[in-house]
């Protein structure tokens, strides 16, 4: 056994754990990651990249149904799952390599090894004991969550690990859950021919937003043939030869449905399992690892970046607080900088699509904050009509009396793109009426966001 010392030690060479690796190193510093593997992180390895893959094949397949109402021949496309998979894999293996050959540069030392901590200054990796200098950073992501559900373990199921990798088209299935992983991995099932019934607790899916970005999603699914439940209660799961059967209470009465396959997506939670979290006194809220803006833990010497401080699942905000880790380690001795949730933005790849950035009109009203807000559909803009993409609208949230744009929302035709426009008016904390007087190419889906600005510009007075 060694003892070995290091500026900064980082666990985990995921999105947030690299950016923070990245960053410190450019800034001088001696870094050493630990990461047991397999190398690349969440987001190539069984989350972003892998569903967009499969979910462009059953985009796809969605338009090529659709072929008459565009004045072309019927056709009649069938989805080969362990192509789709295949092609999947290819790309994938890409960004992994990728990534992998970033970790394994000389800039670093990188620890195949698992870590645990053994004191608030003491690493055991392998055989070895790990110090650092300035600090350490826990970056280890999430892992699927166990949900106590009667009978289900019992019964078999399937995680988003496993539905990212069949290659035989299941007959039927039954999906638990109404956030983005049930609902990419649903629709993508749905429309390559399985029978899909979702079944989701709150009164509608995407549970934590606001309602109106839900419904049109919810009517696309169920014109496509899926069963959508929301607001309902599951009592237990059982099974029956190979059909697994799920007893739910629906609008006042029992329920059952039967499939196949049974997609457990309920959640995700921070992986801290055997991290010694306890040894070196870190705070958690059950699972959750406490930080303060600068992404500090209880332990001033302790950082927690991307899914494991369960602040924000999302990579683009985990890669963000990776590097406010990095500099304030780096330069402590300078103004600390600090994590912004003012233009926190997420998107979900169902079709039609939802994004938002900023603040939703619940969470206006749960923290008492006024403003004004106007939406306008897509059913009525000429662009998306042409498309036939008619599901959905665009909606602003503004400041009543500024007029300064705190919130936004879209849910329909490229809505994770068209989002970024309202980002960009935000991180300059522009007002309705300059998103209004922008130009805008006519026709363009883009042009929609003028309507409701119009709207809310013409109820600011000067």
């Amino acid at each position: 056994m060694k003892s070995v010392e290091y500026d900064i030690l980082i666990i985990g060479g995921g999105s947030a754990g690299y950016a923070c690796a990245s960053f410190a190193q450019s800034a001088g510093a001696e870094v050493a990651i630990v990461d047991a593997g397999p190398l690349g992180g969440l987001c190539i390895l069984r989350g972003c990249m892998p569903t967009k893959a499969i979910l462009r094949s059953s985009d796809v397949i969605s338009l090529l149904q659709r072929s008459q109402e565009f004045g072309l021949l019927p056709v009649d496309p069938k989805a080969n799952l362990s192509a789709i998979i295949d092609r999947k894999n290819s790309l994938i293996q890409e960004f992994a390599e990728y990534r992998i050959e970033q970790l394994k540069d000389k800039r670093f030392n990188l620890y195949q090894e698992r870590a645990s901590f053994i004191s608030p200054t003491e690493l055991q990796v392998g055989t070895d004991i790990l110090k650092a200098r300035k600090g350490f950073v826990i970056a280890t992501g999430s892992q699927v969550a166990d949900f106590p559900i009667p009978g289900l373990k019992s019964a078999g199921f399937i995680t988003s690990d496993e539905a990212l990798e069949l290659r035989e088209i299941p007959k039927s299935m039954i999906v638990l859950g109404g956030g983005p992983v049930a609902l990419e991995l649903a629709q993508f099932y749905c429309r390559i021919g399985v029978d899909v019934s979702l079944i989701q607790r709150s009164s509608h899916i995407m549970s934590s937003g606001d309602e109106d970005l839900a419904r049109p999603v919810e009517e696309r699914l169920r014109e496509e043939g899926m069963k959508v439940f929301t607001g309902t209660s599951i009592s237990n799961v059982e099974s029956r030869g190979e059909e697994k059967i799920v007893h739910f209470s629906h609008e006042g009465k029992e329920k059952q449905v039967s499939a196949t396959v049974i997609l457990q997506a309920l959640g995700r939670q921070p992986n801290i399992d055997e991290l010694g979290l306890d040894l070196a006194g870190v705070e958690t809220d059950g699972r959750k690892i406490i930080v303060d803006e600068e992404m500090r833990t209880s332990q001033k010497n302790i950082f927690a970046v991307g899914d494991v401080n369960g602040r924000h699942e999302i990579v683009h905000i985990a890669i963000q607080q990776g590097e406010i880790a990095g500099h304030n380690l780096v330069h402590s001795d300078k103004k600390a900088k600090k994590s912004d949730d003012r233009l926190k933005a997420s998107v979900v790849f169902t079709d039609p699509a939802v994004s938002g950035v900023g603040l939703s009109e619940k969470e206006c009203q749960q923290k008492n904050i006024p403003y004004l807000a106007a939406s306008y559909p897509f059913a009525d803009h000429g662009k998306s009509m042409c498309l036939g993409e008619i599901h959905g609208h665009v909606k602003i949230l503004c400041d009543p009396k500024s007029g300064e744009i705190i919130g936004a929302h879209i849910v329909g035709p490229e809505a994770g793109e068209l989002i970024h426009e309202l980002i960009a008016v935000m991180y300059f904390r522009g007002t309705v009426k300059d998103l209004a007087e922008m130009p805008h190419y006519h026709p363009t889906l883009a042009e929609i966001l003028t309507y409701p600005a119009e709207e809310l510009a013409d109820q600011i007075k000067e």
